[in-house]
């Protein structure tokens, strides 16, 4: 017999309910050892560093996302594998682009500026005000700039209202299987923060990253988060490859300079995208999909002779 608990696609309610039984597993008298694999390592690189000790009493092994997390576990004597993240199998690279710019009349040398605010209601609230003034700016400089924003199902009316006023007319995707041919047709991308900067890596797109959130969160996100950058890309590198404006940082000003560049300086988008193959190379790209990497692990582990 074996437990894997799996903590992903909701990571705080699923790693306390996974953790909670593989402790009561692990602490059952007088039955046999029942390996624990855990799949999602809980974010302790960020906050909360003695949890790594904590977990190490109780699982078996871990298999992590991120290359930069094993050292944390196997510090405590856990032992941990990074398997990849799951967005090397999304393929957001095997895209379309050209037949994209022909679908929705977009001149093949023409300038395409990907704005993604964020799928959740708040976000959308704080980043696409600041987003339409960002683009205010950059439109005297750009008058074949084609913007386009690739949204989920729920928020649409919401972009599609909040739009209106933007200094342009702008392409707003309903359909989300176009999202991916939006990014191989895209010049650059303004995105909030979030696992869109892998899709949009993986598509090589040069992208500049904005965040904001409440005060009060934030204030407590500066007491407890031990990281210095926002944006995957840039935790895998240690270094600021993609331009980040978070919180007070994030305003149209330094956005459009940013933006501006990434649309005009071929060499800058192509520094980006040096920094990319780097940094995704070291979560799974080019190698076996992370699932059948996970998969071969448990499998491993249930052939294991007791």
């Amino acid at each position: 017999m074996l437990f894997l608990c799996f903590s992903y696609a909701f990571p705080m309610l699923f790693l306390c309910f996974c953790f909670r039984v593989a402790r009561r597993l692990k602490g059952r008298a007088g039955t046999k050892h029942i390996p624990i694999l855990h799949y999602v390592a809980p974010s302790v690189w960020a906050w909360a560093p003695g949890r790594a000790r904590k977990v190490a009493r109780f699982l078996d092994h871990l298999l992590t996302l991120l290359s930069f997390e094993p050292p944390y576990f196997e510090a405590e004597g856990l032992a941990a594998t990074c398997v990849g993240h799951p967005v090397m199998e999304s393929n957001a690279e095997k895209s379309d682009g050209p037949a994209f710019r022909e679908r929705h009349s977009i001149a093949p040398e023409a300038s395409v500026l990907c704005v993604l605010p964020g799928s959740r209601a708040t976000e959308i609230a704080r980043l696409l005000p600041v987003f339409g003034e960002t683009l205010k700016r950059l439109v005297p400089c750009f008058e074949e700039l084609h913007v386009v924003i690739p949204a989920v199902p729920a928020m649409v009316g919401r972009i599609e209202s909040d739009t209106t006023n933007w200094p342009q007319p702008i392409t707003l995707l309903r359909d989300e299987k176009e999202k991916f041919h939006a990014f191989a047709a895209a010049t650059a991308a303004l995105a909030a923060s979030g696992t869109v900067s892998l899709e949009l890596a993986m598509a090589g797109v040069p992208m500049a990253i904005a965040y904001r959130m409440n005060p009060l969160t934030a204030w407590l996100a500066r007491r407890l988060v031990r990281v210095k950058y926002a944006s995957l890309i840039n935790l895998l590198l240690d270094y600021g490859a993609i331009p980040e404006f978070l919180q007070k940082d994030c305003r149209p000003e330094p956005l459009a300079r940013t933006l501006e560049t990434l649309l005009m300086d071929a060499p800058a988008r192509e520094e980006q995208r040096a920094a990319f193959a780097k940094a995704l190379a070291m979560i799974g790209q080019g190698e076996e999909p992370p699932s059948l990497k996970a998969a071969r692990l448990v499998l491993g582990h249930v052939k294991k002779p007791r």
